[in-house]
């Protein structure tokens, strides 16, 4: 790689460039083919399997390190001026393309926006800046007593940013809510460089509820910059327990009646029967047939045990086999294992992660669906599935394919990936599923929007054309 010189450069990027450094300091600023092209790949297969492959991806033209909100104002307003694309930056771990600047222009890193600004334990809430690593805030609750109950996979990487612009979930949101049910307020940068707050309570009749406006949209309507979100105490109890279910229909009424009758277990973890059998036997040593299911309860002890009580009795009603606490505990324990080497999916194989919801009438029709559609349209690829979001309407359903022959050539091997998707999506579709549920829609599944929101995606796009009449925010991404 060769740093890129003004003698290689326009004048008119060598003028906005001056502009940059001026701003934020020439050593916030990079022009380095290296960085470029360590900011031109998030987690999204296609992109890997690209420079895998030997090929160059799409170059942002600058990194750019803000420190404060007043700098990323800044740093908006002359990219409207420019006409610049902007794709703000966090941790890059997005499996979507959410962050990918495929139309080149800036890249905004977020990450030295890593201020804890309050802990409020009156009003149980904290406020930070939006570049924070989450594992970072989360030590950094605990030492106080508390935590955030947000806890997915990609903590020790991912920041509280991402996961509010793509409306991210962790392992307890059963019990505590996914990202958008934590939020308080906060501070967003729209894109012309306008800083705004919104009101500093989340429900109220003051008309509609503005956060949920900038939840979920990846960066395409502003930036959000700082945030105030709900904390808890950390648990008095936890339990586990595990059982074995004979299919997936049985398992996911178990699920039903627990969530529908006003119990709050923090864990509800159910695996297919190819996923029990190809997964948990490597991570957990599990040699069973059909479906495993794990529960979880967390809180006071007292009201732990009576709801633990009560969700055995249920689950035992239906399940074939109580596996006991102990394996339970076990997948605690390894709960990230799964997306870590040597038990992730990783190249060379082919693997997509499609994340439908759909209500409880409906998900197990979605699943039969779309492994009925992949699996018969390429019988080479293995359709798995686990349903790890529980809700009182219905529950998520992570469903992946798997493809171990992929063709050398990556036009090929992304045209044969892009199909599958294609085939998976619209099946889900068909059977009354919506596209995803915490991953984001990012570059993948843009063109999905329409059929998905029909005549009302155009509330969306007026939402944009508004906010960002120039297009310079986060291009390509949502179907925008």
């Amino acid at each position: 790689m060769t740093d890129t010189t003004p003698a290689q450069m326009t004048y008119p990027l060598i003028m906005i460039i001056s502009e940059l450094q001026s701003l934020v300091g020439k050593e916030n600023v990079s022009l380095t083919e290296a960085d470029r092209f360590a900011y031109s790949c998030d987690y999204y297969w296609v992109p890997r399997v690209w420079i895998d492959r030997g090929r160059m991806p799409n170059l942002p033209d600058v990194i750019v390190h803000v420190e404060n909100s007043k700098q990323v104002s800044r740093v908006l307003k002359i990219a409207n001026q420019y006409r610049i694309p902007v794709v703000p930056w966090g941790g890059g771990s997005g499996s979507q393309g959410g962050a990918l600047p495929i139309r080149g222009g800036i890249v905004l890193d977020l990450k030295k926006m890593n201020k804890i600004v309050e802990i409020n334990s009156e009003s149980m809430t904290y406020t930070v800046e939006c570049g924070i690593i989450h594992q970072v805030l989360e030590w950094e609750l605990n030492k106080h007593g508390y935590s955030t109950m947000h806890l997915p996979a990609s903590s020790n990487c991912a920041t509280l940013g991402g996961y509010l612009a793509h409306r991210g979930s962790g392992v307890a949101s059963s019990k505590y809510g996914k990202i958008e049910d934590l939020i308080v307020c906060m501070e967003v940068v729209l894109p012309d460089g306008t800083i705004i707050n919104t009101p500093p309570v989340p429900r109220h009749a003051a008309g509609p509820d503005l956060n949920q406006v900038f939840i979920g949209s990846e960066g395409t309507l502003g930036i959000i910059t700082k945030a105030t979100l709900k904390m808890f105490p950390l648990p008095e109890k936890r339990v586990f327990r595990a059982f074995m279910f004979k299919d997936l229909g049985s398992a996911i009424e178990a699920g039903r009646i627990v969530m529908t009758n006003g119990l709050t277990p923090s864990i509800l973890r159910l695996y297919d029967p190819v996923e029990t059998k190809e997964r948990l036997q490597r991570i957990l040593g599990i040699e069973k047939q059909g479906a495993y299911m794990v529960y979880g309860f967390d809180g006071p002890s007292q009201l732990v045990d009576v709801q633990e009580s009560i969700t055995r009795e249920v689950f035992s009603g239906l399940a074939n086999e109580d596996l006991g606490p102990e394996l339970g505990e076990l997948w605690w324990d390894r709960r990230f294992h799964f997306y870590f080497p040597p038990y992730c999916l990783d190249l060379p194989k082919a693997f997509g992660t499609m994340d439908t919801v759909a209500t409880y009438d409906k998900i197990i029709h979605v699943y039969s669906a779309m492994k009925e559609a992949v699996e018969t349209d390429f019988p080479n690829a293995v359709f798995i599935a686990h349903f790890s979001h529980w809700y009182h309407w219905g529950c998520m359903m992570y469903d992946r394919f798997i493809l171990d022959d992929v063709p050398d050539d990556p036009l090929e091997a992304i045209t044969l990936y892009n199909s599958i998707w294609d085939v998976g999506i619209k099946a889900a579709l068909e059977a009354g599923a919506v596209l995803n549920d915490h991953h984001g829609i990012g570059l993948k599944l843009g063109q999905y929007m329409k059929d998905q929101y029909k005549d009302a995606f155009r509330v969306i796009t007026a939402l944009k054309d508004s906010l960002d009449p120039n297009h310079i925010m986060n291009p390509g991404k949502m179907g925008l």
